[in-house]
């Protein structure tokens, strides 16, 4: 009964970070990318995005709820796997490594953020715009700050890509999964490029 339960719990982790917990982030990430254009551009994206009909319902199913889930089992997963990198070296290995402690950086990462975005918006009104996204990457402390989280999240998704097309039995050759890990080396670096470009639209 334990184990079953642990195979559905890790199934249900992967499918979390991919769908929805994956789609919000580069959809995120997309929207974030009008700021690159320009402010008016960045601020018509969010207050658009805000403006959906049943939003709060919508955040709360699709994902915080998700979120939640995913980031206490990744806890549980980061502090009781077995990391054999010093043994072996392999590079799947290493990627499982950085796997999990991307995962803890993200997690840091997100519930800051949120902090300084949704609940700021929530309890003191304050507007998510172009501004506010500038005031507070006006620090150079956090402007790295959201470097290294935003590196991470990316790299968390497009590295756990790889484990749900193997976990879900989509990929199973060693050939299939060359041709995957490929695949999402460009997701990582297609997404990386978008984020990093935002942040520096935001701060300079």
């Amino acid at each position: 009964m334990a184990e079953n339960r642990e195979f559905f719990n890790r199934r249900l982790h992967s499918l979390l970070g991919v769908v929805p917990i994956g789609l919000f982030l580069m959809q995120h990430l997309v929207v974030n990318h009008f700021a690159t254009y320009s402010p008016e551009a960045f601020n018509q994206a969010a207050h658009f995005m805000e403006g959906l009909p049943l939003r709060i319902f919508l955040e709360f199913a699709v994902i915080y709820i998700p979120l939640l889930f995913h980031a206490i089992y990744g806890v549980y997963i980061a502090f009781t796997a077995k990391n054999n990198v010093s043994r072996y070296g392999f590079f799947r290995n290493w990627m499982f490594l950085l796997q999990r402690i991307t995962g803890i950086i993200t997690l840091i990462f997100i519930v800051w953020h949120v902090w300084e975005t949704r609940l700021a918006y929530a309890i003191y009104g304050t507007e998510v715009n172009f501004d506010m996204m500038a005031t507070i990457l006006s620090s150079p402390f956090m402007f790295w700050f959201y470097v290294i989280g935003v590196i991470s999240a990316i790299f968390h998704f497009a590295n756990g890509l790889w484990s749900f097309f193997v976990t879900w039995g989509i990929t199973v050759t060693p050939r299939s999964q060359k041709v995957l890990t490929y695949a999402t080396l460009g997701v990582f670096i297609i997404f990386t490029y978008m984020g990093m470009a935002t942040l520096i639209a935001f701060a300079y």
